[in-house]
């Protein structure tokens, strides 16, 4: 007995293994992103194959590409999928009944703490979706496509080519030091005067040197910094603030709750660094999935609001006494 042809929901399926695989490059790519076993996806492409009588994709031992006719089959299935996904949405759902998964890659500090809220509110709107939150730094993620990544959130310039960036909001920057770090002198007033403590830099960011902003009167001065810590974590720096290690430039609703506390002061508080701009970003198409769609939305709104009003840290006690961190067992005059 011959196998019956795929139904018109296998076909989907079948579809959108194909478009992962080559998204992926790789047969194990596509299953990893699919949560799936290698072997079921090389079955379904096998499937899909055979239902159009076309080889759609050449492959040896070490390289894998698209025949001409797994070219045109690939446009044709990213287009139709989207317009299946946007058609479930909207016919279906009622513009809340989205599914699938979302792959989303966002700065370690707004994921693990500051965006959560944000994106439990948007999954509780939209039960039957899944999404891959996954915490990366850097800001000029290569091929968004082979990564089978959806979108990001950013912090500071958009580098990354191809992508379609959504300005939300912007990040206030402050200078920071830890009470022990100062050793009860008087606070630093201006840039020059921080410029004799020692730094801490967030090379994300900045490196050696970073230009300070007056509130008042819009003089920009640059500081030459040689940091005696320098990280690409936010959280690893304020860690290091806190312990009174440095003075630091960082986000004022990551520092705003050790403000209040007293666990780190302003320095030089009518200076601070020029904001840092929000993005969300996502490669370029014709058509968007309607999962996506609704997580634009949902940011557009969230973001500013949770940057406003960023949640209180009720996380960090003070690690800072001048019994143990001060200013003599630092080496410091």
């Amino acid at each position: 007995m011959t196998n019956p042809s795929p139904t018109g929901t296998d076909r989907i399926e079948l579809l959108q293994t194909f478009v992962r695989i080559v998204e992926a490059g790789s047969l194990s790519g596509a299953a990893t992103q699919l949560h799936t076993t290698q072997p079921t996806v090389s079955r379904r492409l096998r499937s899909l194959e055979k239902a159009f009588g076309l080889q759609l994709l050449q492959r040896t031992t070490h390289a894998m590409r698209l025949t001409a006719d797994g070219e045109r089959c690939f446009e044709r299935a990213k287009d139709l999928l989207a317009h299946w996904e946007s058609m479930q949405a909207d016919v279906g759902g009622g513009g809340t009944d989205v599914e699938g998964v979302l792959r989303v890659v966002v700065p370690h500090a707004f994921g693990q703490d500051l965006l959560v809220q944000a994106l439990a509110d948007f999954l509780l709107l939209h039960p039957k979706l899944r999404v891959e939150w996954l915490l990366h730094d850097d800001r000029v993620l290569q091929d968004y496509i082979s990564a089978g990544i959806d979108c990001a959130i950013q912090v500071g310039d958009v580098q990354a080519l191809g992508v379609v960036a959504i300005k939300l909001a912007e990040v206030p920057r402050v200078a920071v030091a830890a009470p022990s770090l100062l050793a009860g002198l008087p606070v630093p007033e201006t840039p020059s005067e921080l410029s004799q403590l020692p730094w801490l830099a967030l090379h994300t960011y900045y490196r050696d040197a970073i230009d300070l902003i007056h509130a008042a009167t819009g003089e920009h001065q640059r500081i030459s910094l040689r940091p005696r810590f320098s990280t690409d974590s936010l959280n690893a720096m304020r860690s290091a603030a806190l312990r009174g290690l440095g003075v630091c430039v960082g986000s004022a609703w990551m520092l705003e709750a050790d403000l209040a506390a007293g666990r780190l002061v302003r320095v030089a508080p009518q200076w601070q660094a020029a904001p840092l701009p929000v993005h969300l970003i996502y490669p370029y198409a014709r058509f968007y999935p309607a999962r996506l769609k609704r997580f634009i939305d949902a940011m557009k709104t969230a973001i500013p609001q949770v940057i406003a009003s960023p949640p209180k840290d009720t996380t960090m006690e003070a690690v800072t006494s001048p019994e143990v961190f001060s200013a003599t067992s630092l080496g410091l005059p």
